[in-house]
């Protein structure tokens, strides 16, 4: 018996255009779920970027079966359990060096509120009340808090909700359709000049003003954009001339799709904060945080003893399901050497998706680690109708996608072997194809 459809309203869902047609999973396991009927759909999108060790883990179903047997709940508040201790060490631990303070959340939107609330209480805590501007990016999306929404810059989360909260200002997209089209990776060229528009940007508001500049490595949920060469160094370099925090978000690169557990440590540049969440725990529990520097972590435990230094958190930071999940799924990271097996599957991926070029009304092919997008030519009746088209035909082939504009996303589960990346590409291409001849 299929359920009754009306009453949840589903988020970034066309609710009408989903309930006249939905599109139903049942059951997952391994890299495909199944339909009500029974009917395959290979998951080419890791769930929504979080399934990279396959649906259905053993060792982390088990590890939440048996937290649950011991402790459901515990607050984070005054008190605490031994598992987020734990998760907290073990994260410290794989960060890169001298980021070891982690504050645990339940989502990517609350880890990036988080950072920039650090990033005001470290600039109040070093006697810099005055910075309290952000630098965001051009189509970055750093989730949908208000704080999120304010540094990011995709225009139809922005334009729905007005004005910003927070004082900012962005940098330009990285994004250059006429020599980035068909680039496989990092483009080798420009990437230092164009970090230097963060030097305008300073030059406008004064370093003075700007608490952090927040950017993802790569820009995921807009369509994969991948910075040039030397950019994110470039940025790097610029924030210590001036004193300014950078903050990565690293919700969709971290725990391993760059082929290492983070971005930073694939593109060897170290930020200050790291945002993460996803695949902290396979998606088989809410659970994200930041990762802070341990000189940031030290500057905010002022006042007195028995005052929080932070006031800040949520009902379930910590809650003792995900932190089983999460530490279960470091164990498979590390026990299946899954970043290992992406670095493997990365150069047959890259071949892979880029033989997606020749499919009609392709115009361009971005990748980087196990991500990638496949853009199409908008339609004369308005950019996104192709893209949400494709998106419905490639459900229909037995491939979950996920289209944001005309951008189809192509980002496997790290347990992937090369045949399925085929199987899931070729479905993809029937879809474009499909899209096309109804067009």
């Amino acid at each position: 018996m299929s359920p009754a459809l009306d009453a949840y309203w589903m988020p970034f869902t066309p609710n009408r255009q989903f309930k006249a047609e939905p599109r139903l999973l049942a059951s997952a396991q391994g890299i495909a779920y199944r339909t009500p009927d029974g009917r395959e759909v290979l998951d080419g999108i890791s769930g929504l970027w979080c399934v990279g060790s396959g649906h259905g883990h053993p060792h982390i179903i088990e590890a939440m079966k048996r937290q649950l047997g011991v402790l459901d709940y515990a607050s984070s508040f005054q008190v605490g359990h031994a598992g987020a201790f734990e998760l907290a060490e073990r994260i410290g631990a794989l960060a890169p060096p001298g980021m070891d303070r982690v504050f645990l959340v339940n989502s990517g939107s609350e880890a990036v509120d988080t950072a920039l609330k650090v990033a005001l209480a470290h600039a109040r805590a070093t006697g810099q009340g005055e910075k309290n501007l952000f630098i965001g990016r051009e189509r970055g999306f750093h989730g949908v808090g208000f704080g999120g929404i304010s540094v990011g810059g995709m225009t139809n989360n922005r334009r729905a909700f007005g004005g910003a909260m927070l004082r900012v200002d962005h940098l330009s997209s990285t994004w250059d359709p006429a020599t980035q089209a068909f680039v496989r990776g990092q483009p080798a060229d420009g990437g230092a000049a164009m970090s230097q528009e963060l030097e305008r940007l300073v030059a406008l508001h004064d370093a003075s003003n700007i608490a952090a500049v927040i950017v993802e490595p790569f820009a995921g949920s807009t369509g994969v954009l991948v910075p040039p060469v030397g950019y994110l160094q470039g940025l790097r370099e610029i924030c210590d001339r001036h004193g300014l925090l950078l903050i990565f978000d690293e919700v969709i690169s971290g725990f391993g799709r760059m082929g290492a557990l983070f971005a930073a440590q694939a593109l060897e540049v170290v930020p200050d904060m790291i945002v993460f969440a996803k695949t902290i725990t396979n998606g088989a529990a809410p659970l994200g945080g930041v990762i802070v520097k341990r000189s940031i972590h030290d500057a905010v435990m002022q006042g007195p003893r028995h005052l929080s230094e932070l006031m800040h958190g949520y009902t379930c930071s910590g809650h003792p399901l995900a932190c089983a999940a999460a530490l279960a799924q470091l164990d498979v990271l590390e026990q299946e050497q899954l970043p290992r097996r992406v670095r493997g599957l990365m150069p047959s991926f890259e071949n892979i998706v880029h033989g997606l070029a020749d499919a009609p009304g392709v115009v361009s092919i971005r990748n980087l680690g196990l991500a990638a997008g496949i853009e199409l030519a908008p339609e004369a009746a308005g950019a996104g109708r192709r893209g949400a088209r494709a998106q419905a035909a490639a459900f229909d082939r037995g491939v979950l996608t996920r289209a944001p504009g005309d951008t189809l996303i192509f980002a496997p589960p790290f347990i992937s072997e090369v045949a399925d990346l085929q199987r899931m590409a070729d479905r993809l291409r029937q879809a474009i194809e499909d899209t096309e001849a109804s067009g």
